[in-house]
């Protein structure tokens, strides 16, 4: 009994029943689990507010209020790359480690990607609604090859990189810009670094994959869309507010943008469930961007999916394994994949 009470609680939120019997069969015996459904700002904070590890996804915004409300915590597994849903530097001050997933399914996310590229170059879903009212005529349904098209990858993490390896495989041209470029992969795989402001006026086909953080805030803005192609089409399956909606609304209004694929977008969080945007208070700024979404939504130009780049069986795998071992090795001494608040510039 006594053994049992000093285990560690370790709490997780946004929990389907295939991770929670997972987990269980790799952290059971070594700690205090509870799992929940919901985020973390839905659970009544008394049921977690003796954890000392909290594992949470992206819609779990851990505010230095959340932090405040369990005195013991001293570790947050977040079960993503990104972390601009955790206060780091409130994180810090309060000692408590941040530990991420750095890598887990650069191809699953890469191959999501030319899942929305394909279905807007050959106009996937407007056909199958077609087919599915027995309509088989093909006007207005004609594509473009991908072969001979220049893509511009914005990003060249381990994501970026793969999404340029299937472009070589399509037979495109690869345009690419990031602030620490690698000439030698570039020339290995036989791509090139630009600018970004000559990779948006250059390419088909825009494709973002760097983090949200302060300096990629709305990259994609009323200034920049000025820069794009015209007839371009941008993929989106990082983060939401790499992109102002309302200057996307208004460059696929213009025909400056011909088609957009996003499996992610602003006010994600708000307006995933239908009751949120009910229950919740919602600033004038939160219903603009939500009534933008809805009517980007109802365009035959653009496939919204929902965040779901990252959910293969393979990557949701690698995501709970690698978050066993952030736990693991924080409770050894020996902590891993940390992250500091200079992450978030």
């Amino acid at each position: 009994m006594q053994k049992e009470q000093m285990k560690q609680k370790v709490t997780f939120f946004e929990m389907e029943d295939r991770e929670v019997e997972y987990l269980k069969s790799c952290l059971g015996k070594d700690y205090d689990l509870l799992f929940f459904l919901d985020t973390i700002a839905d659970v009544p904070a008394e049921k977690y507010i003796d954890s000392s590890v909290i594992g949470v996804f992206i819609y779990s915004e851990v505010t230095a209020a959340v932090m405040d409300s369990m005195p013991k915590l001293k570790l947050i597994a977040t079960l993503s790359t990104g972390v601009d849903h955790i206060d780091l530097e409130a994180a810090e001050s309060r000692e408590i480690t941040v530990c991420n997933v750095p890598v887990y399914g650069e191809n699953t996310v890469a191959e999501h990607t030319f899942a929305l590229v394909l279905a807007l170059s050959r106009k996937i879903v407007t056909a199958e609604e077609r087919v599915r009212k027995l309509d088989f005529s093909s006007k207005g349904l004609q594509g473009f090859d991908l072969q001979g098209k220049t893509i511009g990858v914005v990003g060249v993490g381990h994501i970026g990189l793969r999404v340029i390896r299937i472009a070589k495989g399509f037979g495109m041209n690869v345009l690419a810009y990031d602030i620490r470029p690698d000439e030698l992969i570039a020339e290995v795989l036989g791509f090139r670094y630009i600018p970004l402001t000559e990779l948006l006026g250059q390419s088909d086909i825009i494709t973002l994959h760097v983090p949200l953080v302060k300096s990629t805030y709305h990259m994609i803005n009323r200034d920049t869309v000025k820069q794009i192609k015209p007839g371009a089409i941008l993929i989106n399956t990082a983060r939401g507010s790499l992109v102002e909606t309302e200057a996307l609304a208004e460059a696929m209004e213009n025909g400056i943008i011909a088609g957009a694929g996003l499996d992610v977008y602003e006010g994600e969080r708000a307006i995933r469930e239908e009751w949120q945007v009910i229950d919740r208070q919602m600033t004038r700024e939160d219903l603009q961007v939500l009534v933008t979404n809805i009517a980007l939504l109802h365009r035959g130009n653009v496939v919204m999916t929902p965040h779901i780049g990252f959910y293969s069986r393979e990557a949701l795998k690698r995501i709970l394994d690698t978050t066993v071992d952030n736990i693991n090795c924080f409770f050894a001494g020996t902590p891993c994949n940390v992250i500091k608040p200079s992450a978030a510039k």
